[in-house]
């Protein structure tokens, strides 16, 4: 019986995450932008489908910062190594970003505002969150400025991430609310455990995204407060947790630099699972609920 619920939750959620893409065809058509720039390699993904660059200021777009970039054509990065100068072109849609036209240069054409230097990891492997552990307790403010902690969570799964609202690569922040957001619809017609989930999306830049900001942000992505909410806190909490679930956040030239982490945490504060970087699914999520203990 069991088997035939999550069967049906999960062709359920199929048929929401593609009503939720109709739904932002509309403004993604039509709607690309291409940019020329420069950088340097600063490493790649193990499987080497993302290519790390500490890149020029793009004008019109984003502050230089050091962000991961995928290669239409992973050839192109083959013969490519950590500090190599490169020229590539960037294209960007309302849903994905990809690289092409990447050669190398001779690394003095590269400007950028600040030294080069090497990125390094916000905390020790071991010092981080893994599943199986207990969530750290947490104090934060939604965007209706109500402050919310684990115990507002005691009792029901939820599940978190971290993004800002300036974001502005659509397979980062944005593709992590385009989830929230399949998720959310099947948080309303679904059943338990899908039914009782919560969802929780906090800021890691609490200086621009205070709760009037995010507030602005839920209302542009339907977010149903009831379900999923939004969340700032003070510098030293975003912090903490940023550093307990080893989250990259690094400032740069006016914007943010960052990784990406996801988690579920069970009824009981258990973490259950946690994502690392873009690749998970709304429906990986759905059968993680469905597989919790009772």
């Amino acid at each position: 019986m069991r088997s035939s619920w999550i069967w049906k939750s999960a062709l359920a959620l199929q048929l929401i995450v593609v009503l939720v893409a109709c739904s932002r065809s509309e403004k993604q058509a039509g709607n690309e932008r291409r940019y020329q720039t420069r950088g340097i390699v600063r490493g790649f993904a193990p499987d080497r489908s993302t290519i790390e660059v500490e890149h020029e200021s793009i004008p019109d777009f984003m502050p230089s910062m050091t962000m991961p970039f995928s290669p239409k054509d992973p050839s192109e990065i083959s013969g490519l190594q950590r500090g190599d100068a490169i020229s590539f072109r960037l294209t960007v849609t309302d849903k994905d970003s990809l690289i092409d036209q990447i050669r190398k240069i001779d690394a003095r054409e590269v400007q950028l505002p600040v030294p080069m230097r090497e990125v390094s990891s916000p905390a020790k492997s071991s010092d981080r969150l893994r599943e199986g552990e207990i969530m750290p307790e947490f104090t934060l403010i939604d965007q209706d400025g109500r402050t919310i902690t684990l115990n507002n969570y005691r009792g029901r799964p939820f599940v978190l991430t971290f993004i800002f609202t300036r974001c502005p690569l659509p397979n980062f922040c944005p593709l992590m609310s385009q989830h929230f957001a399949a998720l959310q619809s099947a948080i309303e017609v679904g059943t338990e455990p899908v039914a009782g989930t919560r969802l929780l999306s906090i800021s890691f830049d609490p200086d621009f995204d205070s709760p009037e900001v995010l507030k602005t942000f839920a209302a542009g992505e339907h977010a149903n407060p009831k379900v999923w909410k939004f969340a700032t806190g003070t510098k030293p909490e975003i912090e903490k947790l940023t550093r307990e679930f080893s989250v990259f956040v690094q400032p740069e030239g006016g914007s943010i630099s960052h990784g990406l982490v996801t988690a579920l945490i069970d009824r009981n504060g258990r973490i259950a699972k946690i994502w690392r970087g873009n690749g998970w699914t709304p429906e990986e999520v759905v059968r993680e609920l469905h597989s919790l203990p009772e």
